[in-house]
């Protein structure tokens, strides 16, 4: 009896889909890591072969990538409801590659062993608090509107410190900032998870998807978390 008992425990967990939340979080994370993986080989081949001096060479190269990071993000996740999977992996993967692409840069600002440890400490508080997010039993959606305020504080601040002389004596204050921010979003889109393989059981397309968008929320959640860091205690060359 308690053995029947403990099989329907473990197939009412695994639910439609056949597969258990852990490793369907599991599963979201390596996607994740994929996508740090392409964005990092194509930020070294692009330094270690010179190609990245061509690509900016045009000053108006770097606006057109920026241009096109943000129509992939916002087109997939706009359109991630009538998308297929693969088009929205395919979405995910080309927002790595330019990702790399401008993460180029960063091989001729700063020394190699600085990326290395400033990357290392990302990982490390990043994945602290995706534990958190994961083991946590607190309501983080309460986090929500708190969130996006400090979101927009730092697109705000970034751009006044573009723009506006003086400003960038400022740039500790808001990257520490970032900081805190991009560790809570860490924390958040990891318990989000968990709702979206909840919401979307039966329709195994849209959980696929749905695993897929936040591979990508988590994936600039790290990304974000590596710039301010790196801005932070970077090392940069002479």
């Amino acid at each position: 009896m308690p053995e029947n008992f403990y099989e329907q425990e473990r197939s009412l967990e695994r639910g439609r889909t056949g597969e258990s939340l852990g490793r369907y979080t599991s599963k979201t994370f390596l996607l994740m890591f994929l996508g740090l993986l392409v964005t990092f080989a194509v930020a070294f081949l692009g330094y270690y072969t010179g190609l990245i001096i061509f690509v900016f060479y045009a000053r108006w190269i770097p606006v057109a990538l920026l241009v096109a990071q943000l129509a992939v993000a916002v087109g997939m996740t706009a359109a991630i409801h009538r998308i297929s999977v693969g088009t929205a992996t395919a979405f995910f993967f080309l927002y790595s590659v330019l990702t790399g692409v401008v993460f180029s840069t960063y091989f001729l600002l700063f020394e190699l062993p600085s990326l290395i440890l400033v990357f290392a400490a990302t990982a490390l508080y990043f994945g602290g608090m995706a534990l958190f997010g994961y083991f946590t039993n607190i309501d983080l959606s309460r986090m929500r509107s708190i969130l996006l305020g400090g979101l927009i504080f730092l697109i705000i601040a970034n751009l006044l410190m573009m723009f506006i002389p003086g400003l960038d004596v400022f740039d500790q204050v808001v990257c520490t900032i970032g900081v805190i921010v991009f560790l809570a979003y860490t924390a958040y889109d990891t318990k989000k998870i968990s709702a979206f393989y909840q919401a979307y059981q039966g329709d195994e397309a849209m959980l696929k998807k749905a695993s897929i968008f936040s591979a990508l929320q988590l994936y600039l959640d790290f990304v974000n978390l590596f710039v301010y860091l790196l801005r932070i205690f970077g090392k940069r060359r002479n």
